[in-house]
């Protein structure tokens, strides 16, 4: 690789985008392993309420949390275009139900925005940044921090 082509890199992130309720959000890229349909859903006796259970990923057992609850959100309507996003997070794989996927972003340092200034809370902590789009506003996770505000 050329060095024009690594400074051309420096600074460069994907990551996946997709909704909960009306928001748009994004994980990096390199955290997701896959994006699934929901398959049946084992429930978990006196599990907190953001995890709606176990499923079976090809013989691993994996816990499956409801994002919209873990951000302060209304509890996730699961629809037809509901998806199971399984992330490494926290050194475990975890499927997080989310109402429908979008696309993959590529974004810049320069072009992610810092949180706004009255969002320095705890829950603050988990975005990363912002980012525009013409049409959107895309709120960029920090996903071990999403998770670790939950316990």
């Amino acid at each position: 690789m050329s060095k024009t082509a690594e400074k051309t890199n420096v600074g460069v992130q994907q990551f996946a985008t997709f909704y909960v309720s009306d928001i748009l959000l994004g994980i990096a890229i390199d955290r997701v392993r896959e994006i699934n349909r929901l398959s049946e859903i084992t429930c978990v006796p006196h599990a907190p309420t953001h995890v709606l259970g176990v499923v079976n990923l090809r013989g691993e057992v994996v816990p499956l949390l409801d994002l919209g609850l873990l951000l302060g959100l209304a509890k996730t309507q699961v629809s037809s275009d509901s998806k199971n996003m399984i992330v490494q997070a926290e050194g475990q794989l975890l499927g997080l139900v989310v109402d429908r996927v979008s696309d993959i972003l590529t974004v810049s340092q320069d072009d992610m925005s810092s949180p706004p200034a009255n969002v320095n809370s705890v829950d603050g902590r988990m975005i990363l940044g912002i980012h525009t789009l013409p049409e959107d506003v895309v709120i960029l996770l920090d996903i071990d921090q999403a998770l670790a505000n939950s316990q």
